[in-house]
């Protein structure tokens, strides 16, 4: 199903190649997340033009909407999203993390009631493959717990135990001669301890891949980046190793330097939505009256198409009128950036001055701009 070799190492940092059977990912890299089988505002082709070589589903999601059965009649979710790529499932325990209120943990699995109409639904760790089986992902992730990082330490006990069921379940349930590899996720909130324990407990399953799971989920940029410096050397060097929700162009920046090989996050689209482009010279607010008049792109030194052919004065316009191609277009800079960093990344790492790529990066954000209306 999927191979992964890494190639070249910069201190912790590593360079690799994961096969998939839908092409190959060079890693580090960062995955555009697709929660409903697209990527917000933007098609395959944009995705393809900006160099993504693997993209996110979501098990929550797409069991609601359009179900997962539908999905496989259609010939799987590759074929039903145009996308001749990787793809990347998530289980939906995160999502039933977000919606605590609405769910009903049990050893068996999670009962909940849908965000849409409010059906009654339920997730186990046994169905949870079956659905990712169904939507024909390459890779699938295990169905855990995600505790908040301040939750008592009895309850990320207790949490950490009942992770470690369900992967040992996921394991048993899941067929390593289909469409998908399966990633079990370690978790341990701040931890170390059980960060440490989860990781003996899950590698034990001798898994194609392994995530870190539990980080952004409340606790502090420092804390988050400490606890990933000492999770991610704990995984085997051998497989890849993916941070899950993470993050800003400096959280995936650390990330790589403690060995991280995969990352996503809604943050690039999402801001993108929002006005908000990260650019080579620090964030940049695009309803800001400042970028009325300015007819230079959003970023120098971006080659993406909406820098090539678009004004700050014109996106602002869209954005300020409303209009739908703002979102496209900031978007597409956005996961452009985003994956540009990546490929830095990897270049750096091959040449051994990743620290001096890293340092240089951080050096333009500086000039992160402030909104002023």
């Amino acid at each position: 199903m999927i191979a992964f070799q890494v190639e070249a190492r910069d201190g912790a940092a590593r360079a690799g190649l994961l096969t998939t059977p839908h092409g190959l990912v060079e890693t580090p890299i960062f995955m555009p997340v697709g929660t409903q089988g697209t990527v917000k505002a933007v098609g395959p082709d944009d995705l393809r033009a900006i160099g993504a070589r693997i993209v996110l589903g979501n098990t929550y999601h797409l069991l609601l909407r359009p179900g997962h059965e539908l999905v496989k009649r259609r010939g799987g979710l590759h074929r039903f999203m145009a996308w001749d790529r990787a793809i990347l499932t998530d289980s939906g325990g995160f999502q039933l993390f977000s919606l605590a209120e609405r769910r009903k943990l049990s050893e068996e699995g999670v009962e909940f009631r849908s965000h849409l109409d409010g059906s009654s639904q339920k997730l186990t760790p046994e169905r949870s493959i079956e659905i990712q089986e169904a939507l024909g992902s390459d890779v699938a992730m295990a169905f855990d717990e995600c505790p908040p990082a301040d939750a008592p330490r009895a309850y990320l006990e207790e949490s950490l135990a009942r992770t470690a069921r369900w992967a040992r379940r996921c394991r048993a349930a899941w067929h390593p001669d289909g469409p998908s590899a399966l990633f079990g996720i370690v978790q341990g909130a701040m931890d170390e301890g059980l960060r440490r324990r989860s990781v003996e407990e899950i590698c034990a399953l001798d898994l194609p891949g392994y995530a870190l799971g539990g980080y952004s989920v409340g606790e502090t940029p420092a804390e988050m980046h400490a606890g990933v410096a000492f999770s991610a050397p704990l995984l085997p060097e051998d497989r890849p190793r993916y941070l899950m929700g993470v993050g800003s162009p400096d959280d995936l920046l650390h990330a790589v330097a403690a060995g991280v090989d995969m990352m996503d996050c809604v943050l690039p689209t999402r801001c993108a939505r929002n006005g908000l482009l990260f650019t080579s010279r620090g964030r940049l607010v695009i309803r800001n009256r400042v970028h009325a008049e300015d007819d230079g792109p959003p970023d120098p030194a971006c080659g993406c198409y909406t820098c090539r052919t678009f004004s700050r004065a014109y996106l602002r316009h869209l954005f300020q009128a409303k209009e739908l191609l703002a979102y496209r277009l900031n978007s597409i800079h956005n996961l452009a950036y985003f994956l540009s960093l990546m490929a830095g990344a990897r270049r750096a790492i091959r040449e051994g001055a990743f620290v001096a790529y890293a340092r240089e990066a951080r050096a333009g954000w500086e000039q992160d701009e402030e909104e002023t209306g």
